[in-house]
């Protein structure tokens, strides 16, 4: 489209100048006059001639209104269909997302991408999920350095907004908008849209964190409480709490870990004891946890402990391991 409107400038010009040098020459008028004749020859009004035309300065005229319909047809077509483009450019890119959106299933939606949000879609991308963002500032989306087809652009308070961004398919929302009345609005919400929704959230005050459970939201995260709980930590026990710190949930380089289903090892089709599977001598990695399929969590299972279906197990091990891990059982990072 661009180069299309760059021909029909250039071409333009191109007559123009062609015409004021070929009417100052074969009717030897100034350069003012040259152009005024041009211009008038060109669009065809019919102003009257200046001084008395000679027979080249005929051909010439004829020369130049030929090649100006053909020309000039040339140029109104591109200016006018680039223009047509321009107005409705973000018309097709806003049914572009929103036929992208509709697609979506079973992925993860993150309300507002400030410094919490944006340390959520950093571990997101860590691990391969789908995601969208839905934020309201568009110079936050400029700025994001992320590709504009992240973010769907709205007020995630908006019932609407949530339903383009594919609450209804969606498999879990993060809602890290700066104020806590927002984010109770947006559970409230969201829970209605979705009753088998994951939802978390993000709290500044402690008054809000029984209200948003209320509300519907399976975790509530208060990012000032573990920050300053996390510093108090380093004081009590640092060498526990800087190994803590090197542990990389996903990450290429240092320790890693890892939840996995029982579904995702097995596909359902056998129950087994944590010690049938000599985790450790397949990839070198360690079981530290199992969660139940009600929820309860057990720290340094028994080898004994038998794994049923809705059951998890938390393993340790450093990036090479995990990836076998993965490998063996065919996980491809869709932890769960």
């Amino acid at each position: 489209m661009r180069n299309k409107l760059t021909i029909a400038i250039f071409l333009l010009l191109a007559m123009l100048i062609i015409g004021v040098v070929g009417f100052k020459l074969t009717m030897n008028l100034s350069w003012v006059d040259a152009l005024y004749m041009t211009v008038i020859t060109i669009t065809t009004v019919g102003y009257r001639e200046i001084g008395e035309p000679t027979e080249n300065a005929k051909l010439f005229t004829i020369f130049l209104i030929l090649f100006s319909v053909v020309i000039v047809g040339y140029a109104v077509s591109a200016i006018t269909e680039y223009l047509l483009s321009r107005n409705n450019l973000k018309d097709i890119r806003e049914r572009r997302k929103l036929k992208y959106l509709e697609s979506m299933e079973n992925h993860i939606i993150v309300c507002g991408y400030g410094r919490n949000g944006k340390q959520a879609i950093q571990k997101l991308q860590d691990y391969n999920k789908e995601f969208i963002i839905i934020e309201k500032d568009q110079q936050v989306i400029e700025d994001s350095g992320l590709d504009d087809d992240f973010f769907f652009r709205g007020n995630a308070n908006e019932d609407e907004v949530l339903i383009k961004a594919g609450i209804e398919r969606a498999s879990t929302l993060i809602t890290a908008l700066p104020e806590d009345a927002d984010n109770l609005f947006v559970v409230l919400s969201a829970r209605q849209l979705n009753k088998g929704l994951k939802i978390i959230s993000r709290a500044s005050e402690e008054n809000s964190y029984k209200k948003l459970k209320l509300a519907g939201a399976d975790n509530v995260i208060l990012p000032d409480t573990i920050g300053g709980q996390h510093m108090a930590s380093l004081i009590v026990s640092p060498d526990l709490i800087e190994f803590w710190d090197n542990l990389s949930y996903g990450g290429d380089e240092g320790v890693n870990l890892e939840q996995i289903s029982f579904e995702q090892m097995f596909d359902g089709k056998r129950e087994c004891n944590i010690i049938d599977l000599d985790l450790r001598q397949e990839t070198g990695c360690t079981i530290i946890g199992y969660k139940s399929p009600d929820g309860e969590y057990t720290v340094n299972p028994d080898p004994k402990t038998v794994l049923i279906p809705g059951s998890k197990i938390i393993v340790v091990g450093n990036s090479k391991q995990i990836q076998k891990l993965q490998d063996v059982y065919r996980i491809n990072n869709e932890v769960t």
